[in-house]
């Protein structure tokens, strides 16, 4: 299968990053290089980006698709949250602005072998982003003990049945190593009221984004890398993220608005001691959204909100 994806929000994040054409720019989730070949296109000789991702599929496709921009393009495979060293290894101190699109690409979830997707029975139960991991699907629902089930359950898919869905996994576990996506399901359909299977969507959506964001790593990476890429930028420099649901939507929020004000100063304090100074601003008091244009022709960006910040100058 091609890896194809439609970009998300795309006219959005390239008015947002302001480009200047001899500037450097990260592209921190490359996949197929949407944003990125758009970003290349106003780039002169001068310019330069910067492409990560841990998907070798989606860097070989990148690859493929910038290749005529491949004397401005740098290639890595890694996970963004390593971009200081990236940027290290390539005598990179400073950027001009650093795009990531946080959303599941629509080749991983189609690739039925990748197994993030729950609408393939016959699926492995894999979820890794990179296959150089160790860590499966498979693993976490085998192995992971009820309460850490649970946990991931609730705090990563916030199913109020994430209880009980635990205790089927871990009950049907004693009998049988669970292997695939439909196995998984039915435990899941079992865990839930029939009359509540019959509305919100595909009863298993929510565990599966949750088993995915443990086996990735996905919101420590994100809330551990956000600080450490508006360093990063250049002054007025600009950090664009698009998130997928409310969790890391929720932590861009709150790592932007403490960059922009991070004082610890009582309020009634007439001026700052805390000596802690603001590294920019946010640019999107609310999210940016699809357009109604977009949604009819991309379903996958409903859920898409895109936040911006600036760096000081």
């Amino acid at each position: 299968m091609a890896f194809e994806h439609k970009s998300v929000l795309l006219n959005e994040c390239i008015d947002e990053l302001k480009i200047k054409s001899n500037g450097i720019y990260v592209d921190g989730t490359l996949g197929g290089a949407g944003h990125s070949y758009h970003i290349c296109k106003k780039l002169d000789k001068n310019g330069r980006l910067i492409g990560i991702d841990q998907d070798k599929d989606a860097i070989a496709a990148a690859s493929e698709r910038l290749r005529e921009f491949e004397e401005n393009v740098t290639i890595v495979r890694s996970n963004y949250c390593d971009i200081q060293s990236v940027l290290n290894d390539i005598n990179i101190s400073g950027v001009d602005g650093i795009l990531l699109d946080l959303g599941v690409s629509s080749y991983q979830l189609d690739t039925a072998e990748r197994g993030f997707t729950y609408r393939e029975p016959d699926a492995p139960l894999d979820m890794r982003m990179d296959d150089r991991q160790t860590l499966t699907a498979k693993d976490i629902v085998n192995t992971y003990s009820e309460m850490e089930l649970y946990r991931v359950i609730r705090d990563y898919g916030e199913d109020k049945f994430a209880k009980n869905i635990a205790k089927h996994i871990v009950k049907a576990r004693q009998t049988r190593v669970i292997e695939t996506a439909g196995e998984l399901i039915e435990l899941i359909k079992n865990a839930i009221p029939a009359k509540m299977r019959a509305t919100g969507g595909h009863p298993a959506k929510r565990t599966f984004q949750a088993i995915r964001i443990e086996c990735n790593r996905e919101l420590e990476v994100l809330n551990n890398s956000i600080d450490t890429m508006i360093d990063l930028l250049n002054p007025g420099g600009r950090l664009c993220i698009i998130t997928f649901h409310s969790l890391e939507d929720r932590i861009v929020k709150n790592r932007f608005k403490q960059n922009e004000n991070p004082c610890t100063c009582p309020s009634d304090f007439p001026v700052c001691v805390c000596g802690k100074k603001s590294k920019g601003q946010v640019i999107t008091r609310k999210p940016i959204l699809p357009s109604e244009e977009e949604l009819e022709y991309n379903s996958r960006s409903q859920s898409a909100k895109l936040r911006v910040f600036e760096k000081c100058f």
